[in-house]
């Protein structure tokens, strides 16, 4: 039982398949890439096995991975255009202005995706900026009092209040709210689907979660979290309507399909990506280089359409909200630093330091991604135990951040306030860079600074230029280390959680620590430096570049330091990718979801397309009889079936294409059968259906087979399956190499590529390939003599000689 959801494999005849089926039973189902999820590899590889190895229960009906915390059932999405009768039918009856209608929605969606995340995302940073700022408040009078005990149960208590309170929104209603998102709608752009991953339910509890998280204290940001709630608004706008809520307007069902759902999610990820920096170039970057697996120069005029409105509606909410009307939202949580120098050169000493701080910065994000991964399995152990113990952790972490936050701030001396200072020192009341903390009159604990302030004001403190002395060395060590520990155990537990904020705050505190060391031999400032060494953190743990260094340069409206940024990005990603890669690399393979790669694998091109079929193949005939189709979907959970004339209806048996099951079963349903064995037409189907009854669903319910209802005397009737067959699936020949298919395959995002024989006499189709058959797991465990060493970059068939890449 090698096969499953997407499609199935091998076999040499029809009747052998259909033979197989009877002994198949239940197990028959199960789904294409669910051997990967499941077969063991030795090496030192193992370690980096998907979380499902050890799962107890085998999900036998469908593909499984990890979803927030929670096993879930995933399909692959049908980005390839099905052109059969009825789509033909379709777009020859279109007429200019339904063209004109689609393109105009296209643009108008959107500008909805961007208004509407524009909208989520100022609601976000309001609401952060006076929580946060009501409970930063109310310690700060407390500790004016000298009740210091009384500021820390207070403290305390209100982020644990929050924390349990998002951790229960995470556990109870929408587990896959849980994290940071991004690696999982870096998996649908892929074309892997869950049904929870953009789910309404998912993008309420990714907002409000997200808002009482961060108010929480957590070391954690929200920048990951907008990017998945951008693709969730994008998906609920492009539904193309609604049966349920009677939303069943025409113009929205040109967008029942896959492909352009695709698009207005990278919309979406982009919009959230400028909502959460205020960056929107960087935004339409982040989505090209890590979001999107396909592009193309339309779809980057829409992205950047959305980014566009997105900035122009946060712009106007700020400008508003500076007249005092959005309580304690002062510089508000929308991180934008302004960090200007007027230093145009570099001296030797400048780039020697950067040079530094890429290496320290891929060293530092290499073991961050190491730790994060070994962190997430044994929180994976504890959550799967329920929502109670997801709350019980999270509740934890929380009084451990309360306690690192208060607390450590204690070990700093009271600093005097600077003469020069332009800014109130200390500040008293609001954020600012001097927190008095439990100093006298005209002092500031530069720890506290840091602690007791949300993340962003933390951030811009640690970037502030003119302030070179205003932390001690150790204060910056202490806070890195502190920092950096606690961002590793905050992600994972049940709360919706980004990695941009953590990863920003470490790698500026030892960036400033490198500024204030090299201050006597360097034209920069610690602020520049600050920059420079959250670049190099963020580009060893995220392992991009582009996109970084733009959003940054947004940040800080600073384009002088443009080659400096491009520098340590390059040098802090080389470096890193020699240890591991990509913190969201590493999750996506860690939950199980079989992402298609850009490149294929070295052993691949030691392989043929038909070394990876398997047994057994079920076709359909041109004109079959319903009682076998309907005995093949209840059997099996494929969702791809070869259709086969055969003689009297062809010469030769011959491949007609693909039909897919959704397909199917709306043909079913409409009953167009007859008593004998002959083909109905394209006539009969369009005057029962239209191209948009076979479209697909949203997230709403599909069609199942248990909703049709087929009569015993119509089991033994005959459908015509033509009318709805795709007669030009993309096929390869049996013995085109593995790697190349590999490419095909996930250049053109298809769920099905067909294979087919080299030499005639044989049957029309050998099996069909599907995202499981180009897994490494799966491929190795069909060859096991191959062994494939990453870090050596070589491949070695035992046994025979070593072949060096």
């Amino acid at each position: 039982m090698e096969r499953g959801m997407d499609g199935q494999q091998n076999g040499e005849g029809k009747e052998t398949a259909r033979n197989d089926i009877e002994s198949m039973g239940d197990a028959g189902g199960v789904e294409a890439e669910n051997d990967y999820c499941l077969s063991a590899m030795d090496g030192e590889d193992g370690i980096r096995q998907p979380l499902l190895l050890r799962k107890r229960t085998m999900n036998t009906t469908s593909q499984i991975a990890v979803i927030g915390a929670n096993v879930s059932s995933i399909e692959s999405l049908d980005y390839e255009i099905m052109e059969n009768d009825l789509f033909e039918e379709d777009w020859r009856s279109r007429r200019r202005i339904q063209i004109f209608q689609y393109v105009i929605l296209k643009w108008t969606l959107a500008l909805l995706i961007g208004l509407a995340t524009g909208l989520v995302g100022f609601f976000n940073n309001l609401a952060v900026e006076n929580i946060a700022g009501f409970k930063l408040l109310l310690t700060s009078n407390l500790m004016l009092e000298r009740r210091y005990f009384q500021a820390f149960l207070a403290f305390a208590g209100c982020n644990l209040v929050l924390a349990a309170a998002a951790a229960a929104l995470c556990a109870y209603i929408a587990p896959a709210a849980a994290g940071s998102g991004i690696p999982e709608v870096k998996a649908y752009l892929n074309g892997i689907d869950a049904h929870s991953i953009l789910a309404p339910s998912t993008l309420f509890v990714k907002i409000f979660g997200s808002i009482l998280g961060v108010s929480a204290g957590f070391v954690l940001g929200k920048e990951g979290p907008m990017v998945h709630t951008g693709a969730c608004i994008a998906n609920l706008l492009g539904q193309g309507g609604s049966r349920k809520y009677h939303l069943t307007w025409t113009w929205l069902r040109y967008f029942k399909n896959d492909r352009d759902r695709r698009d207005l999610i990278t919309c979406g990820a982009a919009a959230g990506v400028a909502a959460a920096f205020r960056a929107p170039v960087g935004g339409v970057l982040f989505a090209l280089e890590e979001a999107a697996s396909w592009w193309r120069s339309a779809l980057l005029w829409r992205t950047f359409f959305t980014t566009a409105v997105v900035a122009v509606v946060l712009r106007a909410f700020i400008d508003y909200c500076r007249s005092g009307n959005c309580g304690l939202f002062g510089k508000g949580g929308l991180i934008m630093f302004d960090v200007s120098s007027s230093v145009t050169t570099y001296s030797s000493a400048d780039l020697v330091a950067v040079i530094v701080l890429g290496i320290i910065g891929g060293v530092f994000g290499g073991l961050y991604n190491f730790l994060v991964d070994r962190i997430l399995r044994v929180y994976s152990i504890i959550n799967e135990k329920g929502a109670l113990f997801k709350i019980l952790l999270t509740i934890t972490i929380s009084l451990l951040t309360s306690c690192c936050a208060y607390g450590i701030p204690w070990l700093a001396s009271c600093t005097p306030c600077p003469a020069d200072i332009q800014e109130q020192c200390p500040t008293i009341g609001r954020s600012g860079n001097f927190k008095n903390f439990q100093c006298p009159p005209g002092h500031y604990n530069d720890l506290a600074s840091l602690f007791l302030n949300t993340n962003d004001d933390a951030i811009r403190n640690l970037f502030s230029s003119g302030t070179d002395n205003e932390f001690y060395i150790s204060t910056l060590f202490i806070f890195f280390t502190s920092v950096y520990c606690l961002g590793l155990i905050t992600y994972g537990i049940a709360v919706p959680s980004g990695l941009f904020i953590p990863v920003i705050l470490a790698g500026a505190s030892y960036g400033r620590i490198v500024g204030t060391l090299l201050g006597p031999i360097t034209d920069l400032n610690a602020g520049l430096f600050s920059l420079l060494g959250a670049a190099s953190f963020l580009g060893g743990t995220m392992r991009m570049t582009v996109s970084v260094c733009v959003i940054l340069l947004e940040l800080t409206n600073d384009l002088l330091m443009l080659p400096l940024v491009m520098l340590v990005l390059l040098i802090s990603k080389t470096v890193a990718d020699c240890f591991n890669k990509g913190v969201y690399d590493q999750i996506v393979k860690m939950k199980g979801l079989p992402f298609m790669e850009a490149h294929a694998e070295p052993y691949m091109r030691h392989l043929v397309a038909g070394d990876v079929v398997s047994g057994p193949l079920i076709t359909f005939s041109g004109v079959e009889m319903v009682g076998n189709i309907i005995h093949a979907l209840r059997m099996t959970g494929h969702n791809g079936f070869p259709v086969v004339d055969e003689p009297p209806y062809s010469d030769a048996p011959e491949l007609v294409g693909l039909v897919l099951r959704s397909h199917l079963l709306v043909l079913l349903n409409g009953k167009i059968f007859t008593r004998e064995r002959l083909p109905t037409g394209v006539s009969e189907v369009l005057q029962k259906f239209g191209a948009f009854d076979f479209a697909k669903a949203g997230s709403g319910k599909g069609m199942k087979l248990e909703d049709i209802d087929i009569l015993d005397e119509e089991m033994e009737m005959y459908v015509d399956l033509r009318p709805i067959t795709n007669k030009s699936p993309y096929t390869v020949v049996e013995t085109m190499s593995l790697a190349k298919a590999a490419l095909l395959f996930r250049e053109l995002g298809l769920r099905h590529l067909l294979v087919v024989p080299k030499t005639p006499g044989r049957p029309p189709i050998v099996g069909i390939l599907t995202r499981h058959d180009f897994m490494q797991e799966h491929v190795l465990s069909l060859f096991p003599h191959l062994k494939f060493y990453k870090k050596a970059k070589v491949f070695q068939v035992v046994g025979k000689n070593d072949y060096e890449l």
